[in-house]
């Protein structure tokens, strides 16, 4: 199976010792986030996990327990954006930032490490120039260590909203001319542009719009084929697989303007306060009531030889 930690926070970046206890420990508690009496208890064991997909902003603190990790297959995505601490308060500086990407990939590999530049959004600072500029400026630091990189245009969650008032979408004449632009300058750094959650309006300039975290991505980063059982996705416009997600909302303090996992900044604080690295859960630990479901998981890596036709 796959086990996702990236959806609703930032595992790596701010609770990598913690992340290492579980994997030491062989297992994860899950609260529902819709209904908090609710539990589910995963085994972080290799004999069952396949891959464990990562998606951060800061993947340094996770190097000394790499080691951990050595019996998994694994997939990174690390956001590397062109916005200042106005809009990515707690964001480790860029230059640090890609040095640290490149180390990356190569200790996993170049087809288990791809870059996302998103969201993309414009404003009097952020201009479509200026955006063409920081990306092209990345993709050429990143040339050799990624074949992916994913983009979007920014989505006005609730929580965008409330924490990004001045935000505003990006028109379609807009996504098409830098989406054109982009798609070009990636493929001159041997990249391909994965758009998310887009449709298939960029497919005409050479992106894959197929979606950015297929089961044929996870079986590229570990050289496997995986029997995967058919899931819906989260999202009608959302084309990738997305499985178990251990990480809990409210909890990510890169503080970024434009998250839509997070509420207001003091929420965020609070439950920081209550993590405890040594518990199951990511935040708090068990509750009187507590519902705790085992959840039934099994490998799906399948080494049937299959003959190309």
């Amino acid at each position: 199976m796959i086990t996702n930690t990236g959806q609703r926070t930032d595992i790596p970046a701010f609770y990598a010792e913690w992340f290492a206890n579980r994997l030491r420990e062989g297992f994860v508690c899950v609260r529902n986030p819709y209904d908090s009496h609710q539990v589910s208890r995963y085994r972080l064991d290799p004999s069952v996990v396949d891959v464990i997909g990562f998606c951060t902003k800061n993947p340094a603190p996770m190097f000394p327990y790499m080691d951990l990790l050595a019996d998994y297959g694994q997939y990174w995505y690390v956001s590397i954006t062109p916005y200042g601490r106005d809009i990515e308060p707690n964001v480790p500086d860029k230059h640090r930032l890609l040095d640290d990407v490149k180390r990356l990939s190569d200790k996993v590999g170049i087809d288990s490490f791809g870059w996302r530049f998103d969201p993309i959004f414009l404003s009097e600072r952020y201009t479509m120039d200026y955006q063409i500029r920081a990306f092209d400026k990345i993709a050429a630091a990143l040339d050799g260590y990624t074949r992916t990189v994913v983009i979007s245009f920014i989505d006005l969650y609730p929580k965008v909203r409330q924490n990004f008032p001045e935000a505003r979408e990006v028109s379609k004449e807009q996504r098409l001319a830098l989406g054109k632009e982009i798609i070009k300058i990636a493929a001159s750094h041997g990249m391909t542009v994965k758009p998310c959650a887009e449709g298939d309006e960029l497919a005409a300039f050479g992106a894959d719009c197929g979606g950015c975290m297929r089961i044929s991505d996870y079986e590229k980063a570990i050289g496997r084929h995986l029997n995967a059982p058919r899931k819906k996705t989260a999202r009608a416009d959302c084309a990738c697989y997305l499985s178990c997600d251990i990480g809990a909302y409210n909890t990510c303090r890169h503080f970024c303007k434009y998250c839509y996992a997070n509420a207001e900044p003091a929420k965020v604080l609070a439950h920081s306060k209550l993590h405890d690295p040594a518990s199951p859960f990511l935040i708090g630990s068990y509750m009187d009531g507590d519902k705790i479901h085992d959840v039934p998981q099994k490998s799906w890596i399948d080494d049937q030889i299959r003959l190309e036709l």
